[in-house]
């Protein structure tokens, strides 16, 4: 007898790929390909000339080097959030919950003015920090590294949380009772599960933060080798006119991110093998 074939929930798989493929071509593929379309009116020489110019270099390394610095402390306080919301019970714990995301709804220009009217030398964490220490913040590497962290933290936070509330207590319980203590507990239980998640809220806010402008063209001080930032170079581009070389600065951050998020792809996947290998 031939088996009854099992019905699908969802339509059919050709109509399911035509709606997958309209809406993935509208959303992402047309206007990705219209940053090839308007470089490719460049030669390669003059793209290569354009990409590596001293100042869009710099531009490159000020959001790459930024944007990796505040990844890692993204990282780092956000896996003690996720914790601290995952772990703990104390007032005011749904309205942390919930203020996490801000930087998700606020519109990143309210944000850059925020945080810059707050880190200027007139400022009130400005002002602290520059008479106590003598330190800058506004219109320096550091105020744009501030911002950074601002709008990666949801990142690490929000792919962290959902594995820290599935890990079963039973497994740290059998550890405790087979003499592990609290830090070997976490090194060798609990971090294990949570890498991959780590991972990923890492690179997708280190590819968030490269691409940042709104929150950080404000606070930057957009000093040409010193706090130009690459998305700024594009919009001089683009108020210039010179669309072909703004398009191909774009798409030199494009594959960056595109890099980005491949290494993202197959840490986890490593990870994971490795993690499925040892249990």
């Amino acid at each position: 007898m031939r088996k009854a074939r099992r019905k699908s929930i969802i339509p059919g798989f050709g109509i399911s790929l035509g709606i997958t493929l309209t809406t993935l071509s509208i959303v992402v593929l047309i206007p990705l390909c219209s940053l090839v379309i308007f470089s490719a009116r460049l030669s390669p020489a003059q793209f290569w000339h354009t990409v590596t110019r001293p100042r869009n270099l710099s531009g490159y390394f000020v959001s790459i080097s930024t944007a990796f610095i505040a990844s890692v402390v993204n990282a780092v306080m956000g896996l003690i959030l996720a914790w601290v919301l995952v772990r703990y019970q104390f007032p005011g714990k749904r309205f942390l919950d919930g203020i996490i995301e801000l930087p998700f709804a606020l519109p990143t220009a309210v944000a850059g003015i925020s945080l810059t009217h707050m880190t200027t030398p007139n400022g009130w964490v400005g002002k602290f920090f520059f008479d106590r220490f003598g330190i800058r913040i506004a219109y320096t590497r550091l105020g744009i590294t501030v911002a950074l962290i601002f709008i990666g933290i949801p990142f690490v936070v929000r792919s962290v949380q959902p594995v820290l509330e599935k890990i079963d207590l039973q497994y740290e319980e059998a550890a405790m009772l087979l003499g592990a203590d609290g830090k070997m507990v976490f090194r060798r239980v609990i971090f294990p599960e949570i890498l991959p998640s780590l991972i990923s809220g890492f690179t997708l806010a280190f590819a968030r933060c490269i691409g940042e402008y709104g929150s950080v063209v404000f606070i930057a001080g957009n000093t040409p080798y010193k706090t130009e930032i690459a998305p700024l170079l594009i919009m001089s581009q683009l108020q210039e006119f010179d669309y072909a070389a703004a398009t191909s600065i774009a798409l030199v951050l494009l594959a960056l991110s595109f890099v980005i998020l491949s290494v993202n792809g197959y840490l986890q996947s490593m990870v994971s093998r490795r993690i499925s290998g040892l249990s």
